[in-house]
């Protein structure tokens, strides 16, 4: 690998073929075998023609960066396939029928990973144009008179996830892990480019590598991609804050890398000669690893203990504690930095001993003691090292990698150590999800199968309220077409508006996501709650006109009756959950007491009333007392009931569940008294008045349909009130009833009447 300062090693040198038309490239691979015998000479002589006068939009010769991309594939250990395949995938733009030539020439293994990272290499392509053409645009826009400040713009719901969404692109569009280890390298190989020829790279390419390719190097386990690109990138982000680091470094890498391989073999040496059996590794810092050391804890150069580091791998415990003693006793321990995390293990079970020392000349070593069981537990199990190195904005804290996605990463840097054949192993584990662009060119992840309406509710609640029209990769589509991994997708939206309510209906497939499903329920839901609230306040302040009240504050009467806030009363009000009754004795003088003794009247008279009047109800502890039915709740045999005691008026029974009976019990707790039903059930010849509740489409014969319910159920009905509004009848049915619990059948055959949507008690 190439150090950071610019410098990039000779790539090895590949037999080369003379220019030669399609018919010669097909001569020279038709020799295909199963397995490829002198792949990657066959498969440059095949490219060289192709790709000789050719040059990627960077600038570099592309047979000059595939040649490179060949060497760093081989330097980490790729197959001589995969270095192979990084020749066929730059050739692809070039052949005629692509699949079909490298198929026939190399296998159908070849030509899918070649179409598979060349359809990669054109997305990533168009994402930074994209992005590049949005951010000039935005740029512009800003310049104009009255555009908002950036600090001020609204920012998009994607935005927070993006830089995570490109990793998990990149990922998913990869049925073979090879595809990302050929991407990989060639953005190392495009950072050594511009290093080694002192220019600047484009927009965004440095930001991706740092932020994207980088941490999913480090994700899959190749650290030798990691670090380089990490330098690089920095370099060319933050060109003096690394030219000050490398400064502050008082010996060059090379002079580093050597002082600690010697290091190494003299450490690994003196603690097998205890009869320990140890494997040293050597973990030289890099300048962005420095860096970020800094920024994260806070410290200066001097305070970076670990700019050079080794881990010790032993086989026990024990060994562990002993090469612990050995180290303390070779070098000199800075005694504040020792931390032993095998006693004391991280919250995410992270297991290892950590100490800083210093040689003789007073250079700091940070050393690093675990057992081969802790070292794969922290490379590849939950306390995986990238989870704490990653952290961000969550610090250096244990951060346990228990997220579905991690645990596909886990997955993949399996298969990856494993050195399987992967064609077609990994696609499953991303089966689950695609990723599509906005306009702008920001990633959004969605389910399999989501449409443009999932879509626009992914990048803003606002936009998918709106959304009326689509547009995938500029052909308008229907709302409920599926999506596809990278598709460009643009909302068509309304000024205003909200959703439509075939959106919940599933057998329509407008909405795949439950995200989606749950933002258009709450709309609607909040359209009931704001339509619930008007029809409360018209009542109230009608009530109010009533009785000469009109200059009393909303807000003062919704406080006086124990609620927080207008709206809450308005609410209940017009959810027949508060009776206006109620409101009406707040508003009347306490003495003498009409507003009470109004609240809670007699029954009316029925055909049956002069026979339970008050005969069926028994105050506990109470021989005889004067009670009656509360006309706002109108309880009914075997209701469990409450009594409260008026003044002159007896006992008024309610409902436990009425809404007046819980205020008045609040305000009044020392007049609510214990009352019960004389019997277990009421006797036939007794009738109880009970409201129900109807709301029904409204409808010619309507009215006639549910008379014919109750006539069918016996039951007597003495008492119709009826609304319609906006096509929507309101109707309010008393009815009379010995036993309340037949009402439960009555309501249930009442909702199989056409357009009735809703039958309750009230």
């Amino acid at each position: 690998m190439s150090p950071p300062d610019g410098t990039t090693e000779s790539t090895h040198p590949l037999e080369a073929s003379a220019p030669a038309p399609t018919a010669l490239i097909v001569a020279a691979t038709a020799h295909s075998l199963p397995v490829a015998v002198n792949g990657i000479a066959r498969a440059r002589s095949m490219a060289e023609p192709l790709l000789a006068a050719a040059e990627l939009d960077t600038g570099e010769n592309i047979l000059d960066h595939a040649d490179a991309v060949a060497a760093i594939l081989a330097d980490i250990g790729g197959s001589e396939a995969m270095q192979a395949a990084c020749y066929l995938v730059y050739a692809w733009e070039h052949l005629n029928k692509p699949q079909e030539l490298i198929a026939k020439a190399f296998g159908t293994h070849f030509a899918d990973l070649a179409q598979e990272t060349s359809k990669l290499i054109q997305l990533q392509r168009q994402t930074r144009l994209k992005a590049s053409q949005a951010r000039l645009e935005r740029e512009k826009a800003e310049t104009l008179p009255g555009a908002p400040s950036p600090s001020k713009a609204p920012v998009s719901e994607l935005a927070a996830n993006q830089t995570e969404n490109v990793r998990k692109m990149l990922l998913a569009f990869s049925r073979d892990l090879r595809v990302v280890m050929l991407r990989l390298a060639s953005r190392l190989q495009t950072l050594r480019y511009f290093a080694a020829s002192k220019q600047t790279p484009p927009d965004g390419l440095a930001w991706d590598a740092l932020h994207v390719f980088a941490p999913l190097a480090n994700r899959l386990g190749i650290w030798q991609i990691k670090w380089e690109m990490e330098d690089l990138a920095f370099r060319f982000l933050e060109p003096d804050t690394y030219k000050q680091i490398a400064r502050w470094l008082d010996e060059k890498r090379s002079g580093r890398e050597i002082y600690m391989a010697e290091l190494r073999d003299s450490l690994e040496q003196s603690i097998q000669a205890m009869g320990v059996r140890a494997q040293v590794q050597g973990r030289p810092k890099h300048i962005y690893s420095i860096a970020k050391k800094m920024r994260g804890k806070g410290l200066d150069f001097e305070q970076v203990f670990d700019i050079r580091a080794l881990r010790v791998i032993v086989d026990s415990v024990d060994a562990c504690y002993a090469v612990l003693a050995w180290v303390n006793d070779r070098f000199h321990p800075v005694a504040e930095e020792f931390d032993d995390y095998i006693a004391n293990p991280k919250p995410n079970g992270y297991q290892s001993l950590h100490t800083v020392v210093r040689d003789d000349e007073g250079r700091a070593i940070e050393i690093q003691i675990r057992t081969e069981a802790m070292h794969e537990h922290a490379e590849h199990g939950v306390a995986a090292h990238w989870a704490y190195k990653e952290a961000g904005a969550k610090g250096y804290a244990g951060v346990s990698a228990s997220s579905e996605y991690d645990a596909k990463i886990a997955v993949l840097r399996q298969l990856l150590a494993w050195e399987r054949d992967l064609s077609g192993e990994t696609q499953a584990l991303f089966d689950d999800r695609i990723y599509v662009l906005t306009p702008d060119a920001a990633i959004v992840e969605l389910p399999k199968g989501a449409t443009p309406v999932d879509f626009a509710y992914t990048v803003h609640t606002s936009l998918g309220h709106r959304c009326r029209g689509a547009k995938v990769d500029g052909a308008m589509v229907t709302l409920s077409t599926p999506l596809q991994n990278g598709q460009t997708v643009e909302i068509v939206a309304a000024k205003e508006g909200g959703p439509s309510r075939d959106w919940l209906n599933t057998e329509l497939g407008y909405l795949v996501s439950p995200r989606a499903r749950a933002k258009v329920r709450a709309w609607f839901n909040g359209l009931a709650i704001e339509a619930t609230i008007a029809r409360g306040r018209e009542a109230i302040e009608k009530l109010l006109q009533r009785e000469g009240k009109t200059s009393l504050s909303l807000d003062d009467l919704a406080m006086q009756m124990g609620f927080s806030s207008s709206n809450q009363l308005f609410e209940v009000v017009g959810k027949d959950e508060l009776s206006l009754r109620a409101i009406e004795s707040q508003l009347s003088p306490p003495e003498p007491t009409p507003a009470e003794e109004d609240e809670l009247p007699f029954v009316r008279k029925t055909r049956q009333s002069d026979k339970f009047k008050g005969s069926h109800v028994l105050v506990v502890g109470v021989d005889s007392m004067l009670t009656q039915l509360a006309k706002c709740c109108k309880p009914a045999p075997p209701d469990a009931i409450g009594g409260f005691v008026t003044k002159g008026k007896g006992v008024s029974i309610h409902r436990h569940d009425c809404a007046d009976f819980r205020y008045i019990s609040r305000t009044h707790p020392d007049r609510v008294i214990a009352v019960q039903w004389r019997g277990a059930k009421a006797t036939d010849s007794a009738y109880y008045p009970v409201d129900v509740a109807l709301e029904a489409r409204d409808r010619q014969g309507l009215l006639r349909d549910i008379s014919d319910v109750f006539a069918r159920e016996k039951i007597n009905v003495i008492g119709v009130q009826t609304q319609s509004v906006k096509g929507v009848a309101l109707m309010t049915f008393t009815v009379e009833v010995s036993d309340a619990s037949r009402l439960n059948r009555v309501l249930s055959t009442m909702t199989e009447v056409e357009g009735v949507s809703r039958a309750r008690r009230r």
